[in-house]
This record gives C-alpha cells, structure tokens and sequence, in this order.
C-alpha cells in the first residue's frame, strides 16, 4: 500500500512539489510565529531549511539537482525552475498602483543604479581581498552580491567556471536571507511605511525574494511596490553586469 501511495506521489511530480512546498511553509510560519513572534519571516526559515534539504538530497542520491534529484521530489526542480518564477514576480507586480510607481520617479531610478552599482563593487572588492584578481572571477562574484540571480546570468555570459557561478548564487543566498531578516527590524528606523518608500527599498535592495519576504514581515500592502523596482532591479543587473560593469572591472584590473 505504502509503496503505491509512493508511485502516485512521485508520477505526479509537481502536485507532489507544491504540497510538500505548502507544508514546509505552514510550519516555518508556525516557527516564525512562536518562536520568533514574526521578527524572522517564515520565508527566510523555509529558505534555510530548502537548502539543508537540497544537500541532504544531492548527498544521499549523488546527484547534482539536491531535492529534486530524490524521485519522490522529482516535481521540486520544476517547481522552482525559472518559468514559474518568473510568473509568481509578474504576478505580483499586478498588484501595483501605476501612480505610486510614478510617484517613485527619479528616486526609484536612482535607487536601482545605485542598488546595483555598489554591492557589485562591494563584493568584487572582497574577491580581490580574497586572492581573486580575474576579472571574470570578480565580476562574477560581485554580480553574486547584487542578487543570486543576476551572478550566474553574468558568470555563464562571460564564462565563469561552474564554482565561481556556484560561490555568486551563494553570496545572492546570503543577501536574499538577511535582507528579509534584517527589513522589519529597520522598517521603522528608515520610516518604511509607505509604497513610494517601498519601490525605493526594493530598487535599493533588488533581491525579488528578500524584498518580498520582508516587506511581508513588515507590512503586506508594500510587498506588490517593492517586488516591482526589485524586479526591475534584477533585469537592469543581467544587462549591466556581462556588459558595462565587466568592461569596467576589466579597465581597472588592465585587462
């Protein structure tokens, strides 16, 4: 009986997906709730715990896909792939007031450069404190700290190797979760409160999925604003980072 409750999980990969995904979401917000009293969003616990799961996963079959290498989980790689990602940020960003983006006007273009421009300098300027002095590695990793998106769109452009694109997904991983951890202990410091504040942070920060988490933690109605600009964000990056920023990083290194 076990085994063909099993078959039925596994041959109905996706369905199988987004269950286990909605159960692991219900009890890292029941963790959030009680333990934490909402100060660390749910999100960033079930972030966490993804990726133990995906080592145990990529560990114990030897696979190279984490979770989703395991048949029961199968739908997992599907699930988070880039094609339903992409809808859940076009999704959201239906939920925006066209005159609250253009309230945002100058401050929201400048926060997207701006947001851009220095963790990309930031983290390069850490790779070469670390010994890198490539210019594909540094744009790689400093790429890496903008989102863990934007790192490995310009580390196969420019053609990083698989552990430079692996060590800027990291890094974006790193940002993504302090982002949402970090936003609503500071909402009220930097008067985050408002949707022109939020296209502003999200433009500032650029992370889709940290923004989001955060904004949610903090307030809800800011989350459609911010995911908006930190989508923008994330687009701007793929474009800027193989490009402009690699031919800058390449001037300054002498080639």
């Amino acid at each position: 009986m076990s085994e063909r409750l099993l078959d039925v999980f596994a041959s109905n990969g996706l369905i199988t997906a987004f269950a286990a995904v909605g159960l692991l979401m219900l009890v890292c917000n029941l963790v959030s709730r009680q333990l934490t009293a909402g100060r660390i969003h749910g999100s960033a616990i079930a972030i966490g715990v993804g990726l133990v799961l995906s080592y145990i996963g990529g560990v114990s079959t030897g696979g190279e896909d984490g979770l989703a290498d395991v048949a029961l989980f199968s739908g997992v790689g599907l699930m988070g792939g880039s094609m339903l990602r992409d809808f859940a940020i076009v999704a959201t960003a239906f939920g925006v007031d066209v005159e609250e983006l253009r309230k945002a006007g100058f401050n929201g273009v400048l926060a997207l450069f701006v947001g851009i421009i220095v963790p990309f300098f930031l983290g390069g300027a850490i790779a070469y404190a670390f010994g890198y002095t490539d210019s594909v590695a540094i744009t790689t990793i400093g790429a890496g700290a903008a989102t863990y998106i934007v790192g490995p769109v310009t580390g196969t452009a420019i053609g990083a190797s698989s552990d430079l694109i692996a060590l800027s997904i990291a890094i974006g991983l790193v940002k993504s979760i302090s982002v949402m951890i970090v936003t609503p202990m500071v909402a009220r410091t930097i008067s985050l409160n408002n949707p022109s504040a939020a296209l502003v942070f999200g433009g500032m920060m650029g992370t889709t999925s940290g923004v989001a988490g955060g904004l949610a933690a903090t307030d809800p109605r800011l989350v459609p604003y911010g995911a908006m600009t930190a989508t923008f964000y994330t687009g701007l990056g793929c474009l800027l980072g193989p490009s402009v920023l690699y031919l800058v990083v390449r001037a300054l290194l002498g080639g």
